[in-house]
């Protein structure tokens, strides 16, 4: 079981990556370099004990994936290969990426269908967001009026996101700890 946290994400413009990348930087040796999906195999992401997924969401709220126009393979051809795998004992941290002016209607929606992916598996997954600070008109991933995992918005908010990665990742440490 490897110990250090494992983060992986599914990009088409790199913004995702971005993200990815700056967590593990600001997680220093506690975790691995941050990997995209469609380069790695499901032996591999199970094999850590705490993993933190990132991804866009596209279109009409989905995942990355062939069928939203991507050149390769991401999510949405990735979480099927963990169906039937045993996530028990795993603790997971969702963090997505939307827009939620010109994608108020499906603002970070992506997150949701990781977060049931990750539960199916028998995953824990922690670092639920509040909404304060957002304005979109709906979104998929909220859980008892908080988003699944961090939301984030790169092209109406990026002055905010270094400050919501430094204070969610302040949350996951406790919640880590649990």
């Amino acid at each position: 079981m490897n110990p250090k946290i494992g983060i992986y994400f599914g990009t088409d413009t790199g913004r995702t990556r971005r993200i990815a990348k700056l967590i593990a930087q600001k997680l220093g040796d506690r975790a691995d370099a941050a990997l995209n999906v469609n380069r790695v195999d499901p032996d591999t992401f199970l094999a850590h004990r705490v993993l933190i997924l990132g991804a866009p969401t596209y279109g009409a709220g989905e995942l990355p994936g062939l069928s939203t126009g991507l050149a390769q393979e991401s999510w949405e051809e990735f979480l099927p290969r963990l169906r039937g795998r045993d996530m028990k004992g795993k603790t997971v941290a969702l963090f997505g990426l939307g827009d939620q002016d010109k994608y108020g209607g499906e603002f970070v929606d992506a997150l949701m269908i990781l977060y049931d992916a990750m539960v199916a598996c028998g995953a824990r997954v922690v670092g639920a967001w509040p909404t304060d600070g957002y304005s979109f008109k709906a979104s998929q991933a909220l859980l008892d009026g908080r988003f699944v995992g961090l939301a984030l918005d790169q092209i109406n908010q990026p002055a905010l996101t270094e400050a919501r990665i430094d204070a969610w990742l302040q949350h996951l440490a406790h919640e880590l700890e649990s």
